[in-house]
């Protein structure tokens, strides 16, 4: 029962990160804090090797380094840099290509839609939700949040820890 209640923090933290990202274009730092937590806690209960913990959190250095250069060339905000490290560990080497795969995929059809979206005009109903009126109207920035979620939710599968509880 335990494994699989932190096996669940990594796709619950993922969806909450892509809500907070498209409602308010902000990635709070107890997520990216709560996924990073949880990783060895995870690793454990799962019955992880430490050589498999260890390459995680490497893998999460790395990821940190690439996000904030990314971010120090304006390519994604910070949320988003943090979010990808914090993701990582979770991945391993084995679902990592997967995952910048499928995020990059998922990135392509995000903004697609939002550009469309924002050429569609302003509707009498967006003032009830005004989330859909800031991303209407932010026209340079994508909740990138929504494709690093939907690329480690759909690459999940691949990862070490889930392949430990649920073969593979």
């Amino acid at each position: 029962m335990v494994p699989y209640l932190l096996l669940s923090i990594f796709p619950a933290a993922l969806i909450v990160a892509a809500a907070n990202d498209i409602y308010e274009f902000k990635i709070p730092n107890w997520i990216s804090i709560t996924l990073i937590i949880a990783y060895p806690a995870a690793g454990a209960a799962v019955g992880a090797s430490l050589e498999t913990l260890l390459e995680g959190f490497l893998i999460g250095a790395g990821a940190l380094t690439l996000g904030f250069g990314l971010y120090a060339g304006r390519v994604i905000g910070g949320g988003d840099a943090k979010l990808i490290a914090a993701t990582a560990p979770w991945l391993g080497a084995g679902a990592l290509g997967s995952f910048l795969f499928l995020a990059a995929l998922s990135g392509l059809g995000l903004a697609i839609i939002i550009m469309m979206f924002r050429k569609m005009p302003i509707l009498p109903i967006y003032s009830h939700a005004p989330w859909l009126l800031e991303l209407h109207d932010r026209k340079k920035d994508i909740p990138y949040g929504v494709a690093i979620a939907s690329g480690g939710i759909l690459s999940f599968s691949q990862t070490p820890f889930f392949q430990l509880v649920f073969g593979g």
